[in-house]
């Protein structure tokens, strides 16, 4: 029993460390760009210019927003995005459309805390964002292409631009609350998946499958260590691999140009943690979810290759 008792502890203290003292700091930082450029109506120009030239792709102008949320906020952020796309009566074949583009971008709560360990953030974001707007045009004209294309033309004239203060001081407060709520909503599912984590690796569990798998990891080019982060990623999520791996970074377990190469695969919220949030935003949501889900593995199978290619 002492021995459960130590690795909840440890596994406590490791989810806390990195939502208070890595995720929440660049949070702030990043919600306080975002609302300054909301406020000063940088993001709606975003949205006006991107919207006539994305729309062939299947991603209408909240589509847009969502993908700005997602790329500079974090994998959460365009659910509220979703929800009024669900309420407005935006038709089923842009929702998964822009569902499928969501799950197939990376998402800033991951992409900027891993910057302090080597991550290439420009070149990752960049990926990301050809292949994101790739999985929308898929699923928009192949995946989804039997879906309702009905809609109500009033849809896009609703958006979450400018809903906040306006003042400096009031933006500042507002993405600091909006960022702390981000990171503690982030801390159950992070503790609890460091337990499961530490206890299947306490038990010999990731070690024995480590050595089974080592010669699928060496023909790839990869250490086995790489293992528990892509376990820890697809149960949990981004923020518990990423607790993860920072842990076996500093340790010299897995290095950062190796990170690189698997960041294309490990970076993006199509996961089960993930998709479980995404798909709460609406009913229609998620009933348009498995064309969504065709649209972005196929564009997460690309991302990897590139990575791999290019790190």
């Amino acid at each position: 029993m002492s021995e459960i008792a130590e690795i909840i502890l440890a596994a406590g203290r490791s989810g806390i460390e990195l939502a208070l003292f890595v995720l929440l700091p660049i949070m702030i930082v990043m919600m306080t760009i975002m609302r300054l450029l909301e406020a000063k109506g940088v993001l709606e120009a975003i949205v006006r210019v991107a919207t006539p030239i994305l729309k062939p792709f299947g991603i209408p102008g909240l589509g847009v927003f969502a993908m700005i949320q997602i790329l500079l906020v974090s994998f959460a952020a365009p659910v509220a995005t979703l929800a009024m796309m669900d309420r407005g009566g935006m038709s089923k074949r842009h929702i998964a459309a822009t569902l499928s583009m969501v799950l197939a971008l990376a998402q800033a709560n991951v992409v900027f805390p891993m910057a302090a360990v080597g991550l290439n953030v420009g070149v990752s974001l960049l990926i990301s964002l050809l292949c994101g707007i790739l999985a929308a045009a898929l699923t928009y004209h192949l995946f989804g292409r039997n879906l309702s294309a009905e809609e109500d033309p009033q849809a896009d004239k609703e958006g979450p631009l400018n809903d906040g203060p306006t003042g400096i001081l009031g933006i500042i407060n507002r993405a600091g609350r909006d960022a702390f709520d981000i990171a503690i909503a982030a801390l159950p599912m992070l503790v609890l998946a460091l337990v499961i984590v530490f206890i299947l690796r306490s038990v010999g569990f990731i070690e024995a499958l480590e050595g089974v798998l080592a010669p699928v990891f060496a023909a790839l080019g990869m250490p086995s260590e790489v293992l528990l982060p892509i376990i820890t990623k697809y149960i949990a999520g981004g923020n518990a691999m990423m607790g993860v791996t920072v842990e076996y970074i500093q340790q010299g377990l897995i290095s950062p140009q190796e990170f690189n190469r698997l960041a294309g695969f490990l970076i993006h919220p199509f996961d089960l943690a993930g998709i479980a949030v995404l798909i709460s935003a609406g009913r229609r949501v998620a009933s348009v979810l498995k064309p969504a889900l065709l649209g972005a593995f196929v564009a997460i199978l690309l991302r990897a290759v590139i990575h791999g290619m290019i790190f």
